[in-house]
């Protein structure tokens, strides 16, 4: 996520830490490296001409002038100008209607069908809801039956009146919702390649007709600065709440985030992070700022760890380890609730501090897998007790595994310098290696 924009501001904001003095002439370089990263990564030119002037003024401000450390201060002066650009607060759902009725809109592409699946999930997962996924989009080939195979796999109901009046489905849905006790409603509406007349007075009927509390606008991220020209076009016409970004685990720029805001008063309340009907996330303005700055979001990684890691495994691994026991089946133990997190490169980048060279490594998913193989190919003794893994030992576990012995010495060392690692925080004779 804006991995290519937040290299090139890191970089840029690393040239004035170390600086004992802010003047217009020492900040020059850095507010320009600022603004052709802000427009290469296709921010509006209208956005990064304000954000410089914001950022400039106030790091040439008396409050800069007077701290010890004026280098940190514009640091900060950048964050919090990101953070008011993307929005300043987090923007939440609306959950408290009877049932509450959230209406999707978009242009075809920009993935609502799918969003419309990860939005049922997180509500009757995060919320506690019971949701309704409601097919209104009657034009699309087979856009009917992608939303009942996404209902099937999420056990989340589809109520579809096949190519019938789109406004009435929706009506006749709400109905059907209230009879049968669901509490949340969402309508996956039409969308078209671009925007027109047919398509707007569609929306706009159903609208008039159900209502909703909430319209949102699924955006592709890819799609740079177009993204707010669609944006424009459907506000002009429906009173959106908000938008939701697509695709920002692909290689987007990031433009259309940092512009939307500012230029239509819209704001993100989620974005896509994977393909994955988990992969979804609130928009916290705050959070993609210290990420794009390399600060790190570790609420965003704490909340995720308590949603898939077993607690009471993890507490159990907790009081192994303040008694100096730590074994290979406990490590596999904790290897599985990682899995859990997702890929493993997009945990490193939450973590503040990463060296950029860290945080471009790929992890194969294949070597974790080795690492488990072996693992379960020793006896529950030997994992218990890794000091009796002698020559024979190892042979028999290498070609249980299918992996070579190599790998499990590897697997060893790796396995025991971590142990006496543990052991020196626990002694408190853990010294940084610099």
């Amino acid at each position: 996520m804006f991995e290519s924009l937040g290299d090139r501001l890191q970089s840029a904001v690393k040239k004035i830490r170390g600086y004992g003095k802010i003047t217009e002439d020492n900040i020059s370089e850095v507010t320009r490296e600022i603004r052709l990263a802000l427009l290469e990564a296709d921010v509006n030119y209208k956005v990064v001409k304000e954000f410089i002037a914001n950022v400039k003024e106030k790091a040439l401000g008396e409050e800069v002038a007077k701290s010890l450390k004026p280098g940190e201060m514009f640091v900060k002066i950048v964050k919090d100008e990101l953070v008011s650009l993307l929005g300043g607060e987090k923007a939440d759902l609306y959950v408290d209607g009877n049932p509450s009725i959230l209406m999707l809109v978009g242009l075809q592409g920009a993935g609502k069908t799918t969003m419309i699946g990860k939005l049922g999930l997180m509500l009757r997962k995060k919320y506690n809801k019971k949701p309704l996924l409601v097919a209104c989009d009657v034009y699309r080939p087979a856009a009917i039956e992608q939303l009942k195979q996404i209902g099937r796999e999420l056990n989340i109901e589809v109520y579809d009146e096949g190519k019938n009046d789109p406004v009435l489905i929706a009506k006749n849905a709400i109905n059907y919702a209230k009879e049968n006790k669901f509490n949340y409603v969402l309508l996956d509406t039409a969308g078209r390649l671009h925007i027109d007349e047919a398509l707007m007075d569609e929306l706009n009927n159903i609208n008039t007709d159900v209502k909703p509390d909430e319209i949102l606008l699924v955006v592709d991220s890819m799609t740079g600065q177009d993204a707010i020209n669609v944006i424009e076009g459907f506000n002009n016409t429906l009173p959106l709440t908000g938008a939701i970004l697509t695709k920002l685990d692909g290689d987007t720029r990031g433009g259309a985030a940092l512009s939307i805001r500012h230029l239509t008063n819209i704001p993100i309340k989620f974005v896509g992070v994977s393909e994955k009907m988990d992969g979804i996330e609130p928009f916290y303005p705050e959070r993609i700022a210290t990420r794009i700055l390399g600060m790190g979001d570790i609420m965003t990684m704490l909340e995720k760890a308590e949603e898939v890691i077993d607690q009471d495994e993890a507490m159990k691994t907790a009081k192994k380890l303040e008694q100096g026991k730590f074994d290979l089946e406990d490590f596999l133990s904790q290897l599985k609730q990682i899995k859990k997190l997702g890929p493993l490169e997009n945990i490193i980048k939450m973590l503040p501090g990463v060296p950029k060279e860290l945080k471009n490594v790929k992890v194969d998913p294949k070597d974790m897998a080795h690492i488990e193989a072996i693992i379960l190919s020793m006896t529950p003794y030997e994992r218990r007790h890794p000091e009796v893994l002698k020559a024979t030992r190892k042979l028999r576990i290498a070609k249980g595994s299918g992996r070579s012995v190599e790998e499990v010495n590897r697997l060893l060392k790796q396995f025991e310098e971590m142990r006496k690692m543990i052991k020196q925080f626990k002694n408190g004779n853990f010294k940084m290696p610099f």
